[in-house]
């Protein structure tokens, strides 16, 4: 840890012009690592409890009435059916109030995510917020290569930088697609990366029953041999909307469930495609679709750790493409956000969603429009939160860097406004004459390193000293700060016995699984 600047000798940085200056303040300012978000500020509510009492009511008829497809996984039928549920053929239908009560009398409130490092702990549910990365995208994006086909090499890079990210508290799962490795094998390579590259909580995979059991096995042995029960995967499982639950995503839920394994239950919405242009009814569908995934994983195993999910996004009705960082999906966000809480599940949504190609003012409008009702909502798990370009077919690197900057001032949103001694700061004011300045007061000295959020990709100074330093935009900044995080990665680490026993046993299932790329 560096010692506090002197005001004077900051004021001196700035009116040198120098590079020298400014670097040294940077280098100063001392970031407090959190292992997860706690929220000090009420969530934002948007509708009364007479209102989401009508659409819990809309969407137990929908469970009732409609019911949900289940569609190649037949072994999920007499397992609803002995639960309660009216089977018909692959179509099942929930009794008024069944899911609920399932899913309220047995799910968890909140739980811990056990990471490799103890420290790096996370716990999800009540007033904590985590952030994970980007998810599944089969293309990356940076300023030198442009757009093209992620691969291993892009994988680990992405999972070192939010390793080394002081506000990404999760490795995530699948942060982009490593089309360079066969899709029957791959996942042995993602769950390898986050393993062996961070020590941060991480997710499974989920294309395959049998995959999600690969996840659950390299999970213990990276763990020293057994779980204990102990859950150290939080994984996605995505609802086929309109109302399908389908096989692979039930194979992977089972397989989590019966290992104690958390799973993210979530309908993935476009509205006005997979569900009703409304929003209210897109809320209706989301929590019918979510709350009968629920039910399975409780089915499966009461009391396993279930995550409320929702994904929706507005659309161009005159495209049909997906639409970011609009009003609507925000209203479904803060409606589910309250759903879930009066359920008693953590929630996930949210993130710094857009659909620019590129790291630039559309990108910067539409994730932020998106962040903020993320943390005001109460979001408990922010997947996507850093890297999402082109509607989540891409990540960039640059965008990766500069949704970091925006997660680090939402560390500092969420300690709300400091009323204690120091933070009302009464002895500077009287200690201060009036028509003074406080620079050097001894308040303002105590406080400096910490009273403002200091962005590492922002541009403060003067016209004239931006263009002397190169004039650089915020994405030409941010391709520096990467390629300069990736340069400083040091691996955290690894018992050599539990990397030797991993690559064993990666090697031998790698040997059993034939190529298949897609």
């Amino acid at each position: 840890m560096t010692d506090t600047p002197t005001v004077q000798g900051a004021s001196a940085g700035r009116r040198s012009g120098g590079r020298a200056g400014r670097a040294a303040l940077r280098a100063s300012h001392v970031i407090e690592r959190v292992p997860y978000l706690t929220r000090t500020m009420r969530p934002f509510e948007i509708l009364s409890d007479e209102s989401l009492a009508v659409i819990e009511h809309s969407a137990d008829t929908v469970l009732e009435e409609v019911g949900i497809e289940v569609r190649d996984y037949p072994a999920a039928l007499p397992m609803f059916a002995a639960a309660g549920a009216m089977v018909d053929g692959t179509r099942v239908r929930f009794p008024r109030g069944m899911c609920r009560e399932i899913v309220a009398g047995n799910a968890p409130a909140s739980y811990v995510q056990h990471a490799r490092n103890p420290i790096n702990n996370v716990v999800i549910g009540g007033n904590n917020t985590v952030f994970a990365p980007n998810y599944g995208s089969p293309f990356v994006h940076d300023l030198d290569n442009g757009r093209r086909y992620a691969t291993l090499a892009d994988f680990r890079n992405f999972v070192k930088l939010a390793y080394m990210s002081p506000y990404l508290h999760h490795s995530g799962g699948t942060v982009c697609e490593p089309v360079d490795i066969p899709v029957s094998k791959r996942h042995l390579d993602m769950v390898y990366s986050h393993l062996k590259y961070s020590d941060k909580p991480f997710m499974g995979s989920v294309t395959a029953g049998s995959r999600a059991a690969d996840s659950v096995e390299l999970a213990r042995i990276g763990f020293g041999g057994d779980l204990h029960d102990r859950t150290v995967m939080t994984s996605l499982i995505n609802a086929s909307s309109p109302l399908v639950w389908d096989g692979t995503m039930l194979a992977a839920a089972q397989v989590y469930a019966e290992n104690n394994q958390a799973t993210i239950i979530t309908p993935f919405i476009l509205a006005g495609a997979m569900s009703p242009a409304t929003s209210a009814g897109v809320a209706v569908q989301t929590l019918a679709e979510a709350l009968a995934g629920m039910t399975f994983t409780q089915i499966v195993r009461p009391g396993a750790p279930v995550v409320f999910g929702s994904f929706a996004s507005s659309m161009s009705m005159q495209t049909g493409a997906p639409t970011f960082g609009t009003p609507e999906p925000a209203l479904v966000l803060y409606t589910v956000a309250a759903l879930a809480r009066r359920l008693g599940v953590p929630f996930r949504s949210g993130g710094s969603l857009t659909s620019s190609k590129l790291p630039d003012a559309q990108a910067a409008y539409e994730s932020a429009n998106t962040l903020q009702p993320t943390v005001l909502g109460g979001v408990n798990f922010v997947l996507h939160a850093a890297g999402w370009l082109e509607g989540g077919l891409a990540i960039g690197y640059e965008k990766f860097v500069l949704d970091c900057d925006q997660l680090g001032m939402m560390h500092t949103f969420v300690k709300g406004l400091d009323t204690s001694d120091n933070g009302l700061a009464l002895d500077a004011m009287r200690s201060n004459p009036p028509g003074n300045h406080f620079l050097g007061t001894a308040h303002t000295l105590a406080n400096f390193e910490s009273a403002f959020y200091r962005s590492d990709t922002a541009d403060n100074a003067s016209y004239e000293q931006w263009s002397e330093e190169g004039g650089l935009d915020a994405a030409q900044r941010a391709n520096a700060v990467w390629k300069r995080r990736l340069g400083e990665y040091e691996a955290p680490d690894l018992d050599s016995a539990v990397d030797e026993a991993l690559l064993e046993y990666i090697t031998r299932r790698k040997a059993e699984l034939p190529d298949e790329f897609g």
